[in-house]
C-alpha cells in the first residue's frame, strides 16, 4: 500500500502531506481546491508524463515523494526488480519513491535511494497501482480495450494462450512476408545475387588471409634492405663475439668481459665487493652470448632472394585490387565476403527454397488457425463468466434490472489484416486473434442490447466501470486502486451503493477515491479534505485529515453547501452512522 504521499510546488499545492490508510481513503474539497493535483501527483510519482505548466513558478520545481509498503508476491517482484536496478528497500521493507519536475520541463526520478530512469517508476506503478478516471471510462468504450479487459479477466492460462498466438502469428507473418518479397522482387534479388557472386569469386581466387597485407609489407621491407640489414647484423656480431676467423686479433665484448671477470675474481678473496661485481659481469657475459646467438640465427635466415621479392610485389598488387573495391584493408575484405555470403543465402530464390518457405508458411498458418480457434472459445467462456459477475455487481449499484452482455464476434475479413478460415468462417486475423469483443448493456427488461457507447448514460457508465473494477479486483491485480470522480453523474441511492461497493473493495485493496458525493465519502476509513487558502498574494491548497465533528461538517458542506447548518450536520451524522453499520456488516 501507499502509506504516505508528499506533494510540493504542484499546481495550487505548495506543500502538503497525505497520510493514507490501508482501507478506503476519500479525498474531497471545493471545486478548484486542488483535488485533481493529488491524482496528478500520483501519476508523476508512478512514471506519468511530466507537464511543466503545472509547476509553481516559486520555487520553480515540483516534487512528489511516496512511501510504499508491500506484502506478498507483489513485494517480492517489486523488491527484486529494484534490487536488480541497484536500489535498496529500507530495513522495514518499505520503498521510497520520488519524482521532481522543473519549470523548464526537466524531470528526475529516485527509487529506494538511487537515481533511476522514470521508466523504473512506471514499472513499479504497473505492479502496485491502478488509476481509474473519466478518461478510463472513455477508453472502455473502445473495442480494443474491451477485448483487452476480457483477456485480463480470463486469467493466467488465457494469457499464456494469447502469448502463444502472438508468437506464432509473428513467425507466420515473417515467413509470409519473406516469401512474398522473394516472389515479388525476384529480378532485383537475382541481379543483386549475381553481383555478390562476382565479388566473392574474385575474393576467393585471391584468397586473402587475416593480417596478410601487413605481414607482406614487413617482409618486402626486409628483402628490399637485405644488404644493409646483413651488414648491420654482421658488424654487431663481430663486436659482440669476435670475428669468425681466429687470426683476427680485434677485441670483442665477450673476450673483454671474460678478462674483466677473471681479474676481479683473482682479488675477490681480499674484498668481497669485487666478487659481487665479478658475478654481475658473468651475467652480462651470458646476456651477450644470447644476443650473439640470435644475431647468428638472424643472419642464417636473412634472404635477399629477388624472386621472392617479385612474388610479394605481385601478391600485394592483388590484395590492393581487392581493397580498392571492397574495403580499406584485407580484414575488411574478408568481412565483406562473410556479409556477402550471408546476404546470398537471404537472396536465394531457388525453387527448392521457395517450396520450403511455402510449406513453413502453411504450417504456421495452421498453427495460428488452431490457436486462434482455441482463443475464441476461451474468450466466449470468459465472456459468459465476466458478464454474469458484472451483472451481479450492477444489481448492487442500483441497476437491478440491467444486464451486461459480452459479444465475441468473428472479425470481418477484407480489412488490413490477413485472412484465414477459422471454424469454417473466413476472418481477419491479427496478433490478438480473430475476434472482436463488444460490451453491451441491457438497461432494463425488454430493452435492446446496445453497445456501451450507445446504451449507457454518464451515470450508468460510471457504475459499469466500477462494477468491472470490482470484478477485476476479485481476480487479483494491483493492491492500490485510485478512482478519480468515476461517480460523476450519479446521485441518490446509486451514490450510496457506489460507496458501499468501494468500501467492500477496500477490504482487500487500498482504495483512494476523489469524489463530490457525500454518500461515497461517508464510507471512508480516512477522510482527507483539500482546502484552498486565498488569504495571501498567491492561492495555495493543503490537505488535512478530518474526523468526528469536522468530518460531519465537511459532509454537510457536500450535502447542502452549509457546513454550519445544524440540520445539515444532523443529516451528515446520520449518513455516517448508516455507512458505519454497512462497513461492519
Amino acid at each position: 500500500m501507499l502509506e504516505e504521499l508528499r506533494i510540493t510546488g504542484l499546481g495550487v499545492i505548495e506543500d502538503t502531506t497525505l497520510l493514507l490508510t490501508g482501507g478506503m481513503n476519500v479525498i474531497t474539497g471545493e471545486t478548484g481546491a486542488g483535488k485533481t493535483m493529488v491524482v496528478t501527483g500520483l501519476g508523476l510519482l508512478f512514471g506519468g508524463r511530466a507537464d511543466a505548466g503545472r509547476v509553481r513558478a516559486d520555487p520553480g520545481r515540483a516534487a512528489v515523494e511516496g512511501r510504499l509498503r508491500l506484502t506478498g508476491n507483489v513485494a517480492t517482484a517489486v523488491h527484486a526488480r529494484i534490487t536488480d536496478a541497484g536500489g535498496e528497500p529500507d530495513d522495514d521493507g518499505s520503498v521510497l519513491l520520488s519524482r521532481t519536475v522543473t519549470v523548464e520541463g526537466r524531470s528526475r526520478a529516485h527509487v529506494a535511494g538511487r537515481s533511476m530512469p522514470v521508466s523504473m517508476l512506471a514499472e513499479v506503478g504497473e505492479q502496485v497501482l491502478a488509476v481509474h478516471g473519466q478518461s478510463d471510462q472513455l477508453r472502455l468504450l473502445r473495442p480494443a480495450e474491451q477485448r483487452a479487459s476480457l483477456d485480463r479477466f480470463g486469467g493466467p492460462e488465457h494469457e499464456k494462450l494469447l502469448d502463444s498466438l502472438r508468437e506464432s502469428y509473428t513467425q507466420w507473418r515473417r515467413v509470409s512476408d519473406d516469401l512474398a518479397d522473394r516472389r515479388r522482387n525476384a529480378r532485383e534479388r537475382n541481379q543483386e545475387a549475381d553481383l555478390l557472386r562476382l565479388g566473392l569469386d574474385e575474393i576467393t581466387r585471391v584468397d586473402p588471409q587475416p593480417g596478410e597485407d601487413e605481414e607482406l609489407k614487413a617482409e618486402a621491407q626486409r628483402l628490399e634492405h637485405a644488404e644493409g640489414l646483413r651488414t648491420a647484423a654482421q658488424t654487431a656480431q663481430h663486436c659482440v663475439a669476435g670475428a669468425a676467423e681466429p687470426t683476427d686479433e680485434a677485441a670483442d665484448v665477450t673476450t673483454l668481459l671474460g678478462h674483466a671477470r677473471r681479474t676481479l675474481e683473482a682479488q675477490a678473496s681480499v674484498d668481497r665487493t669485487l666478487g659481487d661485481l665479478a658475478a654481475r659481469l658473468e651475467e652480462m657475459a651470458t646476456l651477450v652470448g644470447d644476443v650473439a646467438a640470435e644475431l647468428s640465427s638472424y643472419l642464417a635466415v636473412l634472404d635477399a632472394d629477388p624472386a621472392r621479392l617479385q612474388v610479394i610485389y605481385e601478391r600485394r598488387a592483388a590484395l590492393r585490387g581487392l581493397t580498392r573495391k571492397y574495403a580499406d584493408d584485407v580484414d575488411g575484405v574478408i568481412a565483406w565476403a562473410d556479409r556477402a555470403r550471408n546476404r546470398l543465402s537471404e537472396l536465394d530464390n531457388s525453387d527448392e527454397l521457395l517450396d520450403e518457405l511455402d510449406r513453413e508458411r502453411q504450417r504456421l498458418a495452421g498453427e495460428v488457425t488452431e490457436l486462434a480457434s482455441r482463443l475464441s472459445a476461451a474468450r466466449r467462456e470468459a465472456a459468459t463468466r465476466f458478464a454474469a459477475q458484472v451483472t451481479v455487481e450492477l444489481a448492487g449499484l442500483a441497476m437491478p434490472h440491467a444486464r451486461i452482455e459480452v459479444a465475441v464476434l468473428p472479425r470481418p475479413a477484407g480489412r488490413a489484416e490477413p485472412t484465414l478460415t477459422i471454424d469454417g468462417v473466413e476472418v481477419g486475423v491479427g496478433p490478438d486473434g480473430a475476434d472482436e469483443v463488444e460490451l453491451r448493456l441491457l438497461a432494463h427488461p425488454g430493452a435492446p442490447a446496445l453497445p456501451l457507447q450507445r446504451g449507457a448514460s454518464g451515470g450508468e457508465l460510471s457504475r459499469v466501470m466500477l462494477a468491472i473494477e470490482v470484478v477485476f479486483a476479485g481476480s487479483g491485480g494491483p493492491p492500490t486502486l485510485v478512482f478519480d470522480e468515476v461517480d460523476a453523474g450519479v446521485g441518490g441511492q446509486a451514490a450510496v451503493e457506489i460507496g458501499r461497493r468501494l468500501a467492500r473493495l477496500a477490504r482487500s485493496h487500498q482504495v483512494l477515491v476523489v469524489t463530490h458525493l457525500p454518500q461515497v465519502a461517508a464510507f471512508a476509513d480516512r477522510h482527507l479534505v483539500v482546502a484552498k487558502d486565498t488569504g495571501g498574494a498567491v492561492t495555495t491548497s493543503g490537505v488535512r485529515v478530518v474526523e468526528d465533528t469536522d468530518r460531519a461538517r465537511e459532509l454537510a458542506r457536500m450535502l447542502a453547501g452549509l457546513p454550519d447548518s445544524d440540520l445539515g450536520i444532523a443529516h451528515a451524522e446520520e449518513l455516517l452512522a448508516v455507512a458505519a453499520r454497512e462497513r461492519r456488516s
